[in-house]
């Protein structure tokens, strides 16, 4: 069996075990972008808080937040954490925004996306991560997106070295999954949910969807009890 058949019977297993994800939650493009910025280094539930927050000011449009003074955006996200870092990089994304499109989001949504891929990297505050879920989520450009429960999880099961960058994580998943934006945004879903419930800092790999079905542990899960 190759990469790819592994890779795909790994996302198998987990969208049965937890099923689609709905992600990313968000009522527009906008919103997602918005999100995707925020969530660096903070839970989702903190993010929540802080989108709200904005739409309840009537300032959640490109050009109202890039009217907002700054001190006063960052009062408005402080649930998100390090809000006078990440309002500096909203604001950094948003003159992007304008100075690049006139503030055209869907000129932006439309660029070519390795090309939005290149200029969003250039923008300060936005690593890879954030970059490949806005061209991911919000432009419905496939590419893989890569985080740390990716690399925790993989490298523990061999796919990738437990020193490999987010390149090399990431053309793991590309050059053997089929290029299909569903499959993209459902897998990093999962692997999300994977990391926080299972592949923690102390695993629990005898519950684990991959020992299972990979590795034929049943006979360990039933021993030591665990509902499937």
């Amino acid at each position: 069996m190759g990469k790819g058949e592994h890779l795909l019977k790994i996302y198998h297993s987990f969208f049965e075990r937890f099923g689609p994800q709905h992600w990313w939650p968000g009522d527009t493009p906008f919103e997602v972008i918005i999100g995707a910025i925020l969530t660096q280094n903070t839970s989702w539930k903190n993010v929540e808080r802080a989108i709200n927050s904005l739409k309840a000011s009537g300032r959640f449009t490109p050009k109202g937040l890039y009217d907002t003074p700054i001190d006063i955006l960052a009062q408005l996200i402080r649930s998100s954490g390090y809000f006078n870092i990440k309002a500096r990089r909203l604001k950094n994304f948003l003159f992007f925004l304008f100075n690049e499109y006139e503030g055209d989001l869907g000129a932006m949504l439309k660029e070519d996306g390795l090309k939005l891929r290149d200029k969003l990297l250039k923008v300060n505050g936005l690593g890879p991560e954030t970059a490949d879920s806005i061209l991911l989520y919000a432009a419905g450009f496939p590419i893989f997106v890569v985080d740390a429960y990716t690399k925790r999880i993989f490298s523990r099961h061999g796919y990738i070295k437990g020193d490999a960058d987010y390149h090399q994580t990431q053309t793991l998943f590309m050059e053997s999954l089929p290029k299909n934006e569903d499959l993209y945004n459902e897998y990093h879903a999962l692997i999300v949910r994977v990391g926080k419930d299972l592949c923690k800092k102390k695993p629990l790999c005898r519950i684990c969807p991959i020992e299972y079905d990979l590795h034929k542990k049943a006979k360990n899960v039933i021993k030591v009890g665990y509902d499937w």
